[in-house]
């Protein structure tokens, strides 16, 4: 019998990622707490640094822009 694979929120995600970015606890202490792998966690991390400056260019918004209007 295979194991069921979780399924994380987008808001979870973010939180914990946010946790990382903080350096307040170490990337273990984060996966005891939230009981997620560690390797989990960096690529969470590793995804929130590289998509963080998009979220204010102005590419961003006029892509969004565009997607919405199909």
């Amino acid at each position: 019998m295979g194991k069921i694979r979780k399924n994380y929120s987008a808001s979870f995600k973010a939180k914990v990622a946010l946790e990382t970015v903080k350096k307040e606890k170490t990337i273990s202490q984060l996966s005891s707490e939230y009981g997620v792998h560690s390797n989990q966690i960096n690529q969470w991390r590793k995804r929130l640094l590289e998509e963080l400056p998009d979220i204010f260019s102005k590419k961003r918004q006029k892509k969004e822009k565009d997607a919405e209007e199909f």
